[in-house]
This record gives C-alpha cells, structure tokens and sequence, in this order.
C-alpha cells in the first residue's frame, strides 16, 4: 500500500467569481481546501468614487501588486473634516483573449468596473467591458458616445424604470454615503455603485445601486465626466436634489459577489452565517469582528486540472471540478511556477484519499461481501476524453474512469448510489480491450504537451477507440498499470470465452481457454458438449487474422491448414480477447514486462 506525504498549504490566490477576480486567502489541508473572501481583484480601470468620509472602497487585490490610489486631481478630506471623500479606483490586471482575466473580449464578461484610459488615470492593462446596447447613447437629444467595435455603452435613456427625483438631507458628519462609477470618458452614465447604511442617502430610502444621476440641484450630468459628477456633488451643500433613473441592467453588477451565494458547489460546508455577511452574537456590535466569507471544499473525488475547460496562456490557472461534475472552481496564481507549486499540492491530497473512497464506495455496493454478486472496484479517477466536434475540432471532456475485476466503466460524475452506477455512460470488458499508447500526445516528450493513453476495444461494430488526458506523469503510470494488470487479471478470473460459428458449413463452437488454447467441438443442444473437432495449445498457433466484418482465421500447422470460421457478427471482440489471454500468459512466464 502507498504511503502518501500530503500537503498544507496556504497563501494568496483569485478566484473566477460571478465572471470577477476575487482575491481570496487559500489554505489547504488533508481533505479540504478552504477558500476565504479577501477583495475584489482586478476590477479594470473603473472610476471608483466612495461618496463617504469613512470608507474607502476596495483595495486593488491584483498579483501584479499595483494598488489603487487617487489620481491627480481626485482630493479627499479627513474623516473629520464632514465633507465628502472621493477615492479613484484603477486596477491593473492584464486582459487577455482566452484567459478569464478581466475583460478578456473572448469570453464576453463583465468585470463591474467600468473605464477607458484618460488623463491622470491609471492605464488599462485589458480590454474593457462594457454593458447595454450596441450603438446606444445617453446624453441630450442627438448626443451619442461612438463605440468602438465590440464595445457595449449603457444607455441611461434606454427603456427602464421612470425618472425620480430624491431629495437627500446629508448628516453632518457622513456625506452622502454612496459610490458611484462611470462618465461620459467611459461611456457610461453616473451609476450609483454602492449605498453606505445608515448613512444620508440610506436613510432616504429613495436610492439604490443601479440608479444613474441624471442631474444635482438641477445641473445636468447626463453628459458630465467622473471629476465633473464628483465636484457637482462635492459643492451640492447640506441639501441635495438628485434626478435619478433605475438602469436595470447594470445594477447585478455592482453587487458584491459572496464565496457562500455564489459559489455553487457539491457538498460544500458553508462557514458564513448568512449570505449577507451579517450576524448577530449577542455581543456588543463595535466588539464583534466581521465574519469571513468562507467556503470549506472537501477534495475527496475532485478533479483538479490545467488548461481544460479554460485557456490558460500564462500557465497560471487552476480548475478544481466538484465530483458531481456540475461546478468548477478557477483560481489564478500570481506565477507559473506558483500555479505549479498549488497544483502538485492539491492533486497529492486528493490522490492521498483515493484508497479511502475505493473502500467506501465497494462499502455501500456490497462489493466487500462475500455473498455480493457485485463486482470489486478496483480503481476511478477524472480523466479528460478526447472528443469530436463540428468541422474536425477536438476538446478534452471531463469524465470519471471506473475499473472492476471485469469491465471498465465511464460516468459523467463519481457515482455515489447504486443508482448512478447502474447507469454508466458506456461499460468496456477489460478481457477485449488493449492500452494502445501510453506518453506523450506528440508522440515524443515536449513541454506543455499532454499526458494521454489510448484504448481500443473489440465490439461486434469493430473497434472502438478512446484517448484520455492525465494531468501527471503519476496518474499516467497509474492508469496504465491498472488497465494492462486489470486485463490481464480479467483473463485469469474469466478463464474461458466460447462462441457458436460456423466452421465448412458445420456449427460448431469455438472455444478460447486461458490454460488450454483451442478447441473446437460439434455445436450440440446437449449441454454436455458435442464432439471435440480440434484442439491447440497457443504455441501452435502460426498465423491468425480477421476480416472485418464476420470472418477469423486460424492456423495452426495442422493437415487442415487454414480454418475460416464464421463468426456471424463482428470477429473483433474475439480476436482481442486472445490478445488479452496471449499478454497475460507471456507476462506470467515473465516473457513481458
């Protein structure tokens, strides 16, 4: 038995959340991997305004370490000047088509961080993602903002909700209390982003996140910049009047994704209180610390991979596929040799409890009975197959690989019930399928070329091919260790195969030994058997061929030369069951290795 060494480990990794970077603090254990919210990570050039003398926004949580901060001409007053506080928010992280960085065009997502490059701005490192429509305009009549091709302006004259006017009364120490993002350099109208509770705009009860501002006290912003909204209201006084207008599409966007709400996952124990973030112990509320925003992932049957169901340009992403098959998880290292280092560490602790879910899943079969009838599980695992697509394409498909003492079987998620193993998505007998290739997918050793093996199985339609994807050289060991000693167990266990044919227009039956080679018998309805016609031993077989379609011929040397039996369906399963008793006996004789 194997003794694994596995590993904890922790650090700083983000997370693909609601089509954002989330930077979350990662720490992996035995059997689970722990994911806990930090910031937001890699929001794109978005003027980001905190319209709050306490709060200032989001940190820029990206791996390339630029933080956030205020650009020329953005000023911010202490918490105790009264006034307002006007943060500028510009990350930096690198968009690329095919990767899930922010505003890779590729994919179509959205970052809910809104902003072109523009004097005194960070610039942006991506492509940008805007909302809406295409070719719509805000503005007065006849002003429209030109897109470029591909970019999406959001419309504050579109047909939403109708426009308010809200009348806010600011506290004396507080501001407004909102965020706001967008202006007309970004083609976007004043949205508000954020509402601080408790504080002015709050208690209006009037305002919410996805309103834009159309005007302040009467000046119009419909086609202001980010600094001219944020002045117009910096100078709007004790009292301010908004006209404002509910722009429906943007407003998910500006919620904060939440790891327990929105991070679906199969038997994942939540350990935040309530999808809010909010709880209440009993203790006074300043002596009560946050709770985290947290997710507790047990690995036992995960598929941890690279470059699956994601390009992964800069070999630094991570893909965790629940057991169910249903969810992935993506998390962005800050390097490749980071991304390398997690990977290893994962992937060792989830093979580390595959002994443990043999045993529990022959457990609930009744596999380890001696009285079952049900067949031993001898290994799974998540593979990727090779399948085909329109026009030629191939992609990789995660699937889970079950072998028996007879049959190997593929489901599209781990099998937990008797149900769901009764209903694969195909079954193979071992005895009449062949490791074809076992390496490299270029058929030599290359960097960043995929780990495959082949298999071809016997069927009465002919052969049936299948290439799958290992992730390490260990998994590729271990898969074609378990399939050549499985077949070749198979043969041992099974013994014999026999099949009725016709041999010069006489039926008979033809029998495969393990042990005895050959024999061919008369086809009698006495269960006894009928006449031996033939009988060899595998050594004397000379020659032996197929056609295809229906016929298998053997020759054994013997006076009556070459012998045609017809096998009245395909002849493949036959000729690679012998395949499989011939392997078994050499590598028994330690003639294979």
């Amino acid at each position: 038995m194997a003794v694994w060494t596995r590993a904890d480990k922790n650090g700083q990794l983000d997370l693909l959340l609601r089509d954002r970077w989330i930077r979350v603090a990662a720490e992996l254990t035995r059997e689970t991997l722990t994911l806990t919210a930090e910031a937001e990570a890699g929001g794109q050039g978005g003027n980001h305004w905190d319209y709050n003398n306490s709060s200032v926004g989001l940190r820029n949580g990206m791996s390339n370490g630029n933080d956030s901060g205020q650009s020329p001409g953005n000023h911010g007053c202490g918490p105790s000047s009264g006034q307002d506080q006007h943060q500028n928010q510009n990350h930096g992280d690198r968009g690329r088509s095919g990767s899930p960085g922010l505003g890779g065009v590729s994919r179509g997502q959205y970052d809910g961080n809104y902003g072109v490059n523009s004097p005194g701005k960070y610039p942006n490192n991506g492509t940008n993602s805007d909302v809406g429509s295409p070719g719509s305009s805000y503005g007065s009549p006849g002003s429209s903002f030109g897109s470029r091709q591909g970019d999406m302006p959001v419309s504050a004259d579109g047909p939403s909700e109708a426009v308010r006017k809200v009348r806010v009364v600011k506290q004396e120490s507080g501001g407004l209390g909102i965020s706001i993002k967008g202006g007309r350099e970004n083609r976007m109208p004043i949205l508000i982003s954020k509402i601080f509770p408790g504080l002015a705009a709050d208690q209006s009860r009037a305002l919410r996140v996805g309103d834009a501002i159309l005007s302040v006290n009467g000046n119009d912003l419909r086609e202001a910049t980010h600094d001219l909204a944020v002045q117009a209201l910096k100078k709007a006084g004790k009292e301010v009047t908004l006209e404002v207008k509910y722009i429906r599409e943007v407003s998910p966007l500006f919620k904060k994704p939440s790891l327990v709400a929105d991070l679906p996952w199969d038997g994942v124990r939540p350990q935040s209180p309530s999808y809010s973030g909010s709880e209440d112990s009993g203790s006074p509320k300043h002596s009560s610390p946050p709770p985290k925003d947290r997710k507790v992932i047990s690995l036992k049957m995960c598929f941890i991979s690279r470059n699956l169901t994601m390009p992964d340009l800069e070999n630094r992403l991570l893909e965790l596929h629940s057991p169910d098959g249903q969810h992935t998880v993506v998390l962005r290292c800050k390097d490749g040799p980071s991304a390398s280092s997690w990977f290893t560490a994962v992937h060792t602790n989830i093979a580390a409890l595959l002994p443990h879910t043999l045993a529990h899943i022959n457990a609930y079969l009744g596999a380890t009975s001696a009285a079952s009838t049900h067949p031993h599980l001898k290994h799974i695992g998540w593979l990727a197959e090779q399948v085909q697509l329109e026009g030629g394409r191939q992609q990789y498909k995660p699937v889970v690989m079950a072998l028996t003492e007879k049959d190997i079987l593929l489901f599209q998620a781990v099998p937990w019930s008797r149900e769901s193993w009764s209903t694969p998505l195909l079954t193979h007998p071992l005895l009449a399928t062949r490791l074809v290739h076992s390496g490299s997918a270029r058929g030599s050793p290359a960097q960043g070329s995929d780990l495959v093996f082949a298999t071809r199985t016997g069927t009465g339609r002919g052969i049936e091919s299948h290439i799958f994807r290992v992730e390490t050289h260990w998994d590729l060991s271990s898969w074609t260790r378990a399939l050549v000693q499985g077949a070749h167990a198979a043969a041992e266990l099974i013994k014999e195969v026999s099949i009725g044919c016709t041999l010069s227009r006489q039926d008979v039956r033809l029998t495969l030994h393990y042990e005895k080679g050959f024999t061919v018998t008369k086809e009698q309805v006495d269960p006894a058997g009928g006449a031996v016609l033939f009988r060899y031993p595998y050594e004397k077989l000379r020659m032996s061929a197929d056609d295809g379609i229906r016929n298998l011929y053997l020759d054994f040397g013997g006076p009556e030369g070459e012998m045609v039996f017809d096998l009245h369906s395909g002849p493949k399963p036959v000729v690679f069951v012998l395949h499989s008793f011939l392997s078994a006996k050499l590598t028994r004789m330690g003639l294979l290795t």
